[in-house]
């Protein structure tokens, strides 16, 4: 139906109009077959760009780059490496950001200041600027290139992270595509992680930024794997407007649909995001309702998941629901024990602050599969929020024990 939302089966972050893409191996990363570490995306038209960005007081100078870039004006293209994250180097990380945004504009044929650069990977080793030279010279873009740019930005994923939707704006059909990193050094703080996202739809520049930090604050920074942000994080979002319809601004009739749909997007690709986490065996989904405030839903969701004893429990299939609680207390979030009521997968395990009689081995078994979802109604106002994390494995401390050697 008209306004319906539709993701488009294999959607990347080139399945809207005028966005092409290209990836090579340009030696970042340690050499496997098929791997690539380089990626280029470039949009046939101007874009209006809005980001959200990394907390982290100590952040990468591509960082920095992409934020005085998109302030700017308009961006045309995107260029990202991975395997080294360029930060933690001083003033040269800030040259080699800026330089790669030189050499992917003349690449593209876009002035420099309308890329958008970003880096993933070890902290505290530059940039080999002579590898990324010859690779970016190499890439050659397509219109479904967009799967070889979701696996060169990966570092510690097992496999790529991409989406795309259809939806209709006054008679206009526009979509909405993305792609995602990120594994591990994961916590909510603005972005949490690499995830461009493009769309054919035109979008004023002021509501564009408005609507992604609402959508950012329900979807990525409701994620968390390991309770460390990083230095990288970068969302950005580019609307080219080759849906041909008027731009969308607050208020206008094709708001609500643009916003659903790019929350739909960034919900998806979070969730992804959780499920792919470093030695992960389980999705955590977090529901809080009734909380006195969407603050409080959204502290409480959020600690809950990110509660390593929580998540140990989960890999175990541990049905030891006081960590949750524990958590919640925690979290700083109003409570009152004999309110509460706690559901794991749809077992009723607390009602009222009151311990309820459940088949244990029942609920084992629900645990065993690939999500657990814990809901916790507080039953002290309207504020609902969800949080998705993952499980804590022998799989995690040994990746993370041994990432540079």
């Amino acid at each position: 139906m008209p306004g319906a939302i539709e993701f488009v089966d294999g959607g990347t972050v080139t399945t809207p109009r005028g966005f092409s893409a290209g990836a090579t191996y340009a030696g970042l990363k340690t050499f496997a077959e098929d791997k690539l570490d380089l990626g280029l995306i470039l949009s046939e038209a101007p874009c209006t760009a809005a980001g959200v960005f990394t907390l982290n007081a100590i952040r990468s100078a591509c960082v920095t780059v992409t934020q005085e870039h998109v302030s700017q004006g308009q961006m045309r293209g995107l260029v990202v490496n991975a395997g080294i994250a360029n930060t933690c180097v001083g003033d040269q990380g800030y040259k080699d950001a800026q330089e790669m945004a030189v050499l992917a504009g003349a690449r593209l044929g876009v002035p420099p200041d309308e890329m958008v650069v970003c880096s993933t990977g070890v902290i505290g080793v530059e940039l080999p600027m002579s590898l990324i030279r010859t690779g970016i010279e190499v890439i050659e873009l397509v219109p479904d290139g967009g799967s070889s740019v979701a696996r060169a930005m990966m570092t510690t994923d097992t496999r790529p992270k991409e989406v795309a939707v259809t939806f209709e704006v006054d008679g206009h059909q526009a979509s909405i595509g993305g792609v995602a990193k990120g594994s591990g050094m994961i916590h909510p703080n603005m972005a949490t992680m690499l995830s461009f996202v493009t769309t054919d739809l035109a979008v004023e520049k002021d509501f564009l930024q408005k609507t992604l930090k609402e959508v950012a604050d329900c979807s990525y920074n409701m994620l968390t794997i390991d309770g460390d942000s990083s230095t990288n994080d970068t969302v950005v979002v580019l609307a080219n407007g080759l849906a041909g319809n008027d731009p969308v601004t607050a208020g206008s009739p094709g708001a609500e649909i643009f916003k659903e749909a790019l929350m739909e997007a960034c919900v998806h690709l979070s969730r992804e995001i959780a499920r792919d986490g470093e030695g992960a065996t389980r999705l955590i989904i977090v529901e809080v309702a009734g909380a006195a405030t969407v603050q409080d839903a959204r502290i409480a969701a959020r600690t809950v998941a990110s509660s390593a004893l929580v998540k140990s429990a989960v890999y175990g299939a541990d049905p030891n629901w006081g960590r949750v609680l524990m958590a919640l207390g925690r979290s700083g979030a109003q409570a009152v024990e004999s309110k509460v009521d706690l559901f794991v997968n749809g077992v009723c395990i607390m009602q009222g602050g009151l311990p309820i009689p459940f088949h244990r081995d029942a609920v084992v078994a629900l645990m065993r599969g690939t999500e657990v979802t814990f809901r916790l109604q507080l039953n002290l106002g309207e504020g609902d929020a969800i949080a998705w994390g993952c499980d804590l494995t022998e799989e995690y401390v040994i990746i993370n024990s041994a990432y540079t050697t």
